[in-house]
């Protein structure tokens, strides 16, 4: 018998049919012996319904009132997953996210997990049931409504599999798996059936868009091995466990565009020390995530300033430096929005040469020019043209034949 922890985002259960699809699913998983603890999302739409009625109401509502609002979607998929459960004659039992212990930080619409206390569902676990969980969700210290941000069911599907010790988490969604290439664009993409941490974290991070990245960062921390599979299928999807020695093998595991990228130029600077801390420091404030960054060599005392953020936090990067120009000299903010972070990522890049070249020369023969350059050992990314992205990415995926053969599997 195993505990396996079982996450369906809002398509898999998008209406009443697809729930009972699903509830279906979590029986066959608790009829071979398994203890089961789900996790779901609102249904697909519900969020957006919800976010629409408060921009009705009030263009810039209150965040807390926001928390009280969203969290409603994930409440009513878990009771109805409980009545589809009933009806099959399974026992289950539906819990908010402060009702399964999630304990989170006091910021609303983008709270963190601070701890998790099991207790409560260990008991429930023990009694026979099938626990369905609230995702994207918990309370503060104050016992506050808190919500997760994007990517927050899954998150909360990963922190509880750490918690309970589960011996696995399925991420169900509405694709296989993760591929070499988003399908859509590169047709001959590959399933990749096993991955690890890192790569699924650069992935994730980089415009692929199975999962957030600090759901993945949290598996990582905590060793937690999860499964993202199609919850439309039954075919197996992909493993993201640790990195294994024979994972060297494969060069370049997939490539992947972010087109949700900005480029800020911070131009005309005071070339003196401190300056660019100055910079971030107030982007830090403002809570923006800063990606690549390129200073010049200043000249004449003169020094420009590049970085990349998510395109949604752009203005605000915009503002938060315009406020300091006056205190670093004088300047100029320039934002740049139609702009992609190509990327390409494997671990077997640490131990092999020639990848840099391979990617520069793809992407001249498909006449796409690069505006920025940033690489770690296991990741080459660029920042191009958005209107570029599709075509690079076929280019890249084609130049490391990564359509050609499946990549090899990990092994233990």
């Amino acid at each position: 018998m195993a505990r396996i922890v079982q996450k369906f985002g809002g398509t898999s259960v998008g209406d009443l049919d697809r729930i009972k699809e699903v509830a279906r699913r979590i029986k066959a998983t608790r009829d071979e012996g398994h203890e089961v603890v789900v996790v779901v999302s609102a249904r697909s739409g519900v969020t957006n319904e919800l976010l629409a009625k408060a921009a009705a109401i009030n263009p810039q509502p209150h965040e807390r009132e926001m928390d009280m609002l969203l969290a409603v979607g994930e409440q009513e998929t878990i009771a109805l997953m409980a009545m589809a459960l009933h009806a099959l004659g399974v026992p289950a039992t539906s819990r908010t996210g402060g009702q399964a212990g999630i304990l989170t930080s006091p910021s609303h619409t983008r709270a963190r997990i601070m701890r998790i206390d099991p207790a409560k569902l260990e008991d429930r676990l023990k009694a026979g049931e099938v626990v369905i969980v609230a995702g994207f969700q918990g309370i503060d210290l104050e016992g506050q409504i808190t919500t997760l941000g994007r990517g927050g069911s899954d998150l909360s599907a990963v922190a509880l599999a750490a918690a309970l010790h589960a011996d696995l988490c399925q991420i169900f969604t509405d694709v296989e798996g993760v591929y070499t290439a988003d399908p859509r664009i590169v047709p001959e993409a590959r399933l990749i059936p096993e991955i690890s941490y890192d790569e699924m974290l650069e992935l994730a991070s980089l415009g692929s868009k199975v999962m957030q990245a600090r759901s993945v960062e949290l598996a990582k921390k905590y060793g937690v091995t999860f499964e993202v599979r199609s919850s439309f299928t039954q075919n197996p999807g992909t493993i993201v466990k640790e990195e294994v020695v024979s994972m060297e093998d494969v060069v370049v595991r997939g490539a992947a565009a972010d087109k949700d990228q900005a480029k800020i130029i911070v131009s005309n600077i005071l070339d003196k020390p401190g300056s660019a801390a100055r910079v971030f420091q107030a982007l830090a404030k403002a809570e923006v995530l800063v990606d690549m960054i390129v200073q010049n060599v200043g000249r004449n005392g003169i020094a420009n300033l590049t970085f990349t953020v998510p395109r949604g936090d752009a203005r605000r990067a915009e503002a938060a430096v315009a406020a300091l120009l006056d205190d670093l000299g004088g300047g100029h903010v320039t934002v740049f929005e139609s702009i992609a972070k190509l990327s390409v990522v494997g671990v077997g890049m640490r131990n092999h040469s020639g990848v840099a070249a391979t990617v520069f020369t793809a992407l001249a023969e498909a006449g796409v020019n690069i505006q920025m350059i940033s690489t770690s050992e296991i990741k080459i990314s660029l920042i191009i043209d958005l209107d570029q992205a599709d075509r690079a990415t076929r280019a890249v995926h084609a130049a490391f034949k990564l359509g050609e053969q499946a990549p090899a599997a990990v092994g233990g």
